[in-house]
């Protein structure tokens, strides 16, 4: 074990990519695993932001396009084509109606219909232009949130006392993170009203 983790430093760009490629698979587990390692100075925690935040950002934006091509092409009815991810789609359908902006927002910490999700938004019909700004957003706070608990816990069970950046500069970052999400979600709550009154008019 202690051979594997010196060779994360003496080989870091095989680390990232294994981060990489692990994010593909199981984001959560990896991206906290990789931050704890980032508590003890084995990998880079801005390197493991940057890859956990542009891969979600990617993966999540594709699985949409396809879900937004589906809908805007139908031949049959979702439940004929794919009666199965219908029948596990119904929950994520549920709470995109219920919560609608919030769940765009959320649906990466949603257990059990994570993957779905960005599919299902896609399939009822959420607009491109819509849904980009908001994935970014989630997208940003799902891998600041995740960096955060990973380094945190790996400076408490690891013990790594002398990291360079304190954990609390990355509480600091959540936090700030959450403002921005609240003034953003302002200013596009006063757009779509904007447009929906032009609209009327």
């Amino acid at each position: 074990m202690i051979d594997f983790l010196e060779a994360l430093k003496t080989s870091p760009h095989l680390a990232y990519l294994i981060v990489f490629g692990g994010s593909l698979i199981e984001g959560e587990t990896v991206i906290l695993t990789a931050s704890a390692l980032a508590a003890a100075h084995y990998l880079s925690l801005r390197n493991i932001w940057l890859i956990a935040f542009l891969t979600t950002l990617c993966l999540d934006q594709g699985l949409y396009f396809y879900g937004h091509f589906l809908w805007k092409h139908p031949n049959k009815p979702i439940s004929e084509r794919f009666p199965r991810l219908y029948r596990k789609s119904r929950r994520a359908v549920i709470l995109l109606k219920r919560y609608d902006i919030w769940f765009i927002l959320s649906f990466r910490f949603v257990y059990g219909i994570r993957a779905l999700s960005p599919v299902v938004i896609g399939l009822c019909g959420i607009l491109p232009r819509r849904f980009i700004p908001l994935n970014a957003i989630s997208a940003f706070l799902w891998a600041t949130i995740s960096c955060s608990i990973g380094y945190w816990l790996g400076d408490t069970f690891v013990g790594a006392k002398n990291a360079e950046t304190s954990v609390m500069h990355y509480v600091q970052i959540g936090i700030l993170s959450l403002v921005g999400l609240a003034l953003a979600l302002i200013l596009l709550r006063k757009g779509w009203k904007k447009r929906k009154n032009v609209a009327k008019a």
